[in-house]
């Protein structure tokens, strides 16, 4: 009996997985400042399954309708949207992960999935509440600034539907956002209490909460970008043997707390020693780094499904947010094509979302003699 228990187990598990993302997602988030203080924004998202993302437009005065606790669309809060915004739109819903405004508000989701706990409002509190995976399209179609959300957020209810396309589950994340004054702040829900923190820093990954990735950043203070110099023991000189010797000990794996920590000291770095460069492209470099290849980072146990194929978290979809120019890029895996959208060439009081479909496209250039 236990082994035909197990067996039946095994078979839910594999076929649940088939359809809902890995719990092992590693989102990394962090900000670059140009000298006049407005922001450069870059971010990746890794899942094991692929996400069905497009570009999309969203005018001024959108309708937007909730889902409340209830797991009904349409049974929680309706609001027109104030703003107008563009980011990534998944499984052609009105449904942002991540993107920015006309105001220059810019941030998204990112999955917490061990901590996430929501709130759970009853009568009327239940109709002034929206779904977790709804966060970003409220933010950015009713907010301008930080502080406008932090009072904002504090108004409505969070609630803890769950969502049919993400194997009829709670989405579990926390969100941040960076405004156009040089602000950031990352909010959660942890044991249904709404976490607000400011975030000087402007990075951004996974499990842990913010409050223990930043506690956690005590343990590396020693590391820096310049280089370690020559050190006498016992009257014989040593020297490093490499550049880079500041960074030593700086974990490279993809755990989101090593993420973070990269997040952090490479955008610190470039901030402060590489300020004549220009932001958008050096936001790229610095994104790449984050790049998780296929095959690196097995979920499902390591193990393949009935056709031998195996499950392994890679990097979905890249972007970076111009704050100043109101300029939103993306790359899509499968291809190394950049594509810009630019908020100032489209109408921001069209009557309909505007949606883009991404090619995974990569363009050569050939050198000729």
């Amino acid at each position: 009996m236990k082994t035909n228990l197990a067996k039946i187990v095994s078979i839910v598990l594999i076929a649940a997985f088939g359809i809902a993302p890995a719990i092992s997602n590693a989102c990394t988030s962090f900000i670059l400042k140009n000298k006049d203080g407005s922001l450069v924004y870059a971010r990746t998202i890794e899942f094991a399954m692929e996400l069905p993302m497009k570009i999309a437009l969203y005018p001024r005065n959108h309708q937007f309708k909730a889902t409340g606790p209830d797991g009904v669309a349409g049974s929680g809060l309706a609001w027109n949207g104030k703003y107008a915004l563009i980011g990534l739109n998944a499984y052609d819903m009105d449904l942002i992960g991540d993107g920015m405004n006309e105001k220059g508000l810019m941030g998204g989701m990112q999955y917490l999935p061990v901590s996430s706990d929501y709130q759970n409002p009853t009568g009327a509190d239940a109709k002034n509440s929206i779904a977790s995976y709804q966060v970003v399209n409220y933010i950015l179609s009713n907010f301008a600034t930080v502080e406008e959300i932090k009072a904002g957020m504090k108004k409505i209810f969070v609630n803890n539907s769950k969502f049919d396309k993400w194997n009829n589950e709670v989405v579990k994340m926390h969100f941040g956002f960076h405004d156009a004054n040089g602000k950031s702040v990352v909010i959660e829900y942890v044991k249904g209490q709404l976490n607000l923190y400011d975030n000087p820093i402007g990075a951004m990954a996974n499990d842990p909460p913010f409050d223990w990735m930043m506690t956690n950043l005590t343990n590396y203070l020693n590391l820096s970008p310049v280089d370690v110099g020559t050190k006498t023991i016992g009257g014989v000189k040593f020297t490093p043997k490499s550049a880079g010797s500041g960074m030593h000990g700086l974990p490279g794996d993809f755990m989101s707390q090593s993420r973070f920590l990269r997040a952090v000291e490479y955008s610190q770095a470039a901030d402060k020693y590489a300020a004549d460069l220009p932001r958008v492209e050096l936001a790229w470099h610095i994104a790449n780094m984050f790049d998780i290849p296929p095959g690196t980072s097995l979920s499902n146990g390591g193990k393949a499904d009935a056709k031998g194929k195996y499950f392994y978290d890679h990097t979905q979809q890249t972007v970076v947010g111009d704050q100043k120019n109101l300029t939103y890029y993306a790359r899509f895996f499968g291809g190394s094509d950049i594509f810009k959208f630019n908020m100032k060439d489209y109408d921001w009081n069209a009557k309909e979302r505007k949606q883009w479909s991404i090619p995974k496209s990569s363009s050569y250039k050939t050198v000729s003699n």
